[in-house]
């Protein structure tokens, strides 16, 4: 094996681009997803070294020596850190001029010709499933016959292997837990997660077809493929162990809930663990698997909301219908199951209209939390596709500010970038300043010391993001 480095980048500061954020940007609360994606390739190489910059603040500086020791280096990249990952490769062949460099992630895996052409600084990228590519690659196999991979050949021409299979057995896959060893996990924070947390996938892919959703149109793919349910107990026996301080495991499954039978075994086998777990979710489970979820240590699901509007959700194919999202709403209050909801603005369909009947929906359902996203046609996505064939494109606009900050990227006819992007606050403002919700949030910071501390912190940090985004406009 090759001495081999995984590396999330330094970038903008509190900007969490890591290989597990669906949405890499500075977000309204400090938030740092672990970097799943990344860490699963570093388990596939004994003995590598992952470094995840921004949630440890780490400078090129800081990480030069490792630079420097290494000689095969992994980074992860994204469409927004994409051209700051480009300058952070040319650092790295400025001080490590024989390594092999190579970047994964979403942006590369459906870019692969123009991903390469952009940094001369790198020698391979990684498409789709790259865990097996790169473990081939640090064993030192011959680039001519691994599949999956893009690479620059020694008089500068760019090959492209066979596609790689998709791997159907999961449990193939190494666990990322002790990868995480190498992380401080203090560093990670979710704003509706008891902290410390910890999250990985217990699977990969998903039946839906969100025309914005980036892991399954890129790398995942739409068929779902879990690992064994003993294979999940037993590393969740391995965070009791060996990460006693974390307080909640999150499972980041895309679809943990659609496979309703698999879920309800999951959580059976996790109740007499005593584990406080949550899970992304649809707004249509039932409530018998709502039930049995919450009997055995369920305290939250991070629900995909995105729009109060009937037709949007059909624009981009969400395969929801609001009133069930609704009742799926009203069964969650009514067993004590808190919910974090997400919501975008600026997809197909939308007007001013139907943001406000986004935002009554809101109110109406009430989640415990909620994060209001701003569509963002990543390249690969079938919304990218219709915005570039439609011409929605803001020509002034990207996906990000200079500072990490999300902008509003797409244009309509009807509804202009600047509109979109000032209904972000108006929706924050109006979900959270309402008595209601004041009361709720202050009844939750007398509940305890430590909540208290963090709700005030989190307030400034919304204030601060608030200021940012009116800056930027």
């Amino acid at each position: 094996m090759m001495r081999t480095l995984f590396m999330q980048a330094p970038s903008f500061e509190g900007f969490d681009g890591g290989a597990g954020a669906r949405y890499q940007m500075k977000r309204e609360v400090k938030s740092f997803w672990f970097p799943t994606w990344l860490a699963q390739a570093a388990a596939m190489v004994p003995g590598s070294k992952i470094i995840d910059a921004p949630p440890h603040g780490l400078t090129f500086e800081d990480i030069e020596d490792d630079v420097r020791s290494h000689d095969f280096i992994v980074v992860h990249t994204s469409t927004p850190s994409f051209k700051s990952d480009v300058k952070t490769a040319g650092m790295i062949r400025a001080v490590n001029p024989t390594a092999k460099i190579g970047f994964i992630g979403a942006k590369v895996a459906v870019e692969p010709q123009e991903s390469l052409e952009a940094a001369p600084a790198i020698d391979f990228v990684c498409r789709n499933e790259y865990e097996f590519t790169v473990k081939e690659l640090a064993e030192g196999t011959d680039w001519s016959t691994i599949k999956g991979l893009s690479y620059r050949g020694p008089d500068g021409k760019i090959f492209h292997n066979p596609e790689r299979e998709v791997l159907m057995d999961m449990d193939r896959l190494p666990s990322v837990l002790p990868v995480y060893k190498q992380l401080k996990v203090e560093n990670y924070f979710g704003g509706y997660l008891k902290h410390p947390y910890m999250s990985w996938y217990t699977g990969r892919g998903c039946k839906s077809r969100c025309t914005f959703c980036l892991w399954p149109q890129t790398i995942g793919g739409h068929k779902y493929r879990a690992m064994s349910i003993d294979r999940v107990v037993e590393d969740v026996k391995y965070v009791i162990k060996e990460f006693p301080q974390v307080k909640e495991i999150f499972f980041d499954d895309d679809t943990l809930t659609d496979d309703h039978p698999r879920v309800e075994a999951l959580a059976q086998a996790l109740g007499p663990l005593g584990v406080t777990w949550s899970c992304n979710a649809k707004a249509n489970v039932p409530r018998k698997t709502l039930e049995v979820m919450k009997a055995n240590g369920l305290r939250l699901l991070l629900v995909g909301y995105e729009s109060g509007n009937q037709k949007i959700l059909h624009n981009i194919k969400k395969g929801v219908l609001v009133e069930v999202a609704r009742r799926f709403s009203k069964d969650c209050r009514e067993l004590g199951i808190i919910v974090h909801g997400t919501f975008i603005l600026g997809l197909p369909g939308e007007t001013t209209e139907t943001i406000q009947e986004t935002l009554q929906f809101a109110k109406d359902v009430n989640p415990r939390t909620l994060q209001v996203s701003l569509a963002a046609p990543y390249p690969g996505t079938f919304l990218y596709k219709q915005a570039k064939e439609n011409g929605w494109f803001a020509s002034d606009v990207d996906l990000l500010t200079d500072e990490g900050t999300q902008i509003a990227p797409l244009n309509y006819p009807h509804l202009g970038h600047t509109e979109i992007f000032d209904s972000v606050e108006e929706f924050y403002k109006k979900f959270y300043f309402r008595p209601s919700k004041i009361a709720e949030i202050l009844g939750e910071m007398l509940t305890s010391r430590d909540m208290l501390m963090r709700r005030l912190r989190e307030g400034v940090e919304f204030f601060h993001f608030l200021r940012e985004r009116n800056a930027a406009h």
